[in-house]
């Protein structure tokens, strides 16, 4: 029956019972009695009624209690609802249960977290990994389990967009990446890998090219000190013997230069995850970079726009280091001024390099930061360089949680930006 027929015929009940009352009062010379019983029957009723749904309310399981009208709609809808938080229920609990089972048979740890950062479930690689055991640990603070500074701070942060690694401690504890995803309401799921095998091998490749690049420096300054011995000496001083012996010192210089940017990047790599707590006024920084690098490069002339007091917690060298390769190659790339601007915006500390070069077209941008990787290789070899310059400037950038950014277009020029988050920026 629609609703608004049995809203109707339930008032007609109501208005009938009422007249009776009223009626059976005339008949005793009293109608306001026999409308006040009346209006006292239809209470009662009610009143009945609602204790029969607070017994089922509070009793899901016994029938539900069966009446006309609107109570018998009303009792329809409440039991409609319940069917469907129940199906609904039972889908979530079958989802759950195959969530679980899923990463159950994971080798990875996954912990599931509720609000309140407390362990509600675990798989058994949690137990291996992290030493967090299912289900005596349930109910636990995660942070209590996982006995690491860096991980409570990653925790905390809320900041989630990239994974974190936890460096082994000694050399045989185990090298863990974790990453936290959000579901539900206000529950987390934190996923830990070892990739202690990943971080021995580049470990080894660090020390590999380091110890090699050391033991080259030997041979190599022996060699150029024979060079230029040979280019001193009157028996050599024919056209013939100078053009091969210069040629001969410009390589050995390069390879000098090489040996050391691959002996500085081993160095940042291996001290790029240590805290930066020291505080570096880069205003003046940047003024000392460009009284360096201006008489080297007579015919360019380098602007600054110190638009900005902010200093900044990190190495001294390192950030040196890789303003001054931004700056270098902005001048050997650049047919005009050099325009250097530091400033702050709301939420960083920027350092900018812009220039007026040939520009660098869209699929090379991705790979500039790659050791060795050259956009014309013709014209770096002949520039001297390493390859190894933006490499650096991006291990700098992450060890000082910066964000390095390439705009370029062809033909018109580029822009490089190291943008420092606020919690490494300070004001002197």
């Amino acid at each position: 029956m629609a609703p608004a027929k049995t809203f109707r015929r339930e008032v007609h009940s109501v208005v009938a019972i009422l007249l009776l009352g009223a009626g059976a009062g005339l008949l005793l010379d009293k109608p306001a009695w026999g409308l006040a019983f009346g209006m006292g029957a239809i209470l009662s009723l009610w009143s009945y009624q609602l204790l029969r749904v607070q017994r089922w309310m509070l009793d899901p399981t016994v029938e539900p209690p069966k009446a006309g009208g609107v109570w018998g709609l009303f009792l329809d809808n409440i039991y409609a609802i319940q069917r469907r938080n129940r199906e609904a229920q039972l889908r979530l609990e079958s989802t759950l249960d195959y969530l679980q089972d899923s990463l159950a048979a994971m080798r990875d740890a996954a912990v599931i977290v509720d609000p309140h950062a407390n362990v509600a479930w675990a798989n058994d690689s949690a137990d291996f990994l992290l030493g967090i055991n299912f289900p005596s640990d349930q109910g636990q603070p995660l942070l209590n389990l996982i006995n690491s500074i860096d991980f409570r701070e990653y925790f905390e942060t809320d900041d989630y967009s990239d994974p974190l690694r936890v460096l082994p401690e000694g050399d045989r504890g185990r090298c863990l990446q974790f990453e936290i995803a959000r579901f539900g309401m206000g529950d987390r799921l934190v996923f830990a890998r070892d990739v202690t095998r990943t971080f021995r091998l580049e470990q080894m490749r660090r020390d590999f090219v380091g110890n090699v690049s050391h033991e080259l420096r030997t041979p190599l300054t022996v060699i150029k000190g024979y060079i230029e011995t040979l280019q001193s000496l009157e028996e050599f001083s024919a056209t013939r013997f100078q053009r091969p012996l210069e040629q001969m010192s410009q390589q050995a210089l390069r390879m000098e230069n090489l040996v050391t940017d691959l002996l500085w990047l081993s160095r940042i790599e291996a001290v790029e995850t240590l805290r930066k707590t020291e505080l570096i006024d880069m205003p003046t920084l940047i003024v000392g970079i460009v009284a360096e690098l201006q008489p080297a490069f007579p015919e360019r002339r380098i602007r600054l726009n110190q638009e900005s007091e902010a200093a900044i917690r990190g190495d001294e060298r390192e950030l040196h280091s890789a303003l001054s390769n931004l700056v270098i190659n902005a001048l050997k790339y650049s047919d005009g001024d050099v325009v250097l601007r530091w400033w702050s915006s709301e939420n960083n500390a920027t350092f900018s390099v812009n220039d007026t070069g040939i520009g660098i077209e869209p699929h090379h941008i991705a790979r500039l930061t790659e050791r060795f990787y050259r956009v014309d290789k013709s014209r770096s070899n002949a520039g001297g360089g390493t390859g190894l310059g933006l490499a650096i400037v991006k291990h700098v950038a992450n060890s000082h949680q910066a964000d390095l950014t390439i705009d370029s277009t062809v033909g018109v020029g580029s822009c490089f930006s190291l943008a420092f988050p606020f919690d490494a920026a300070d004001t002197l």
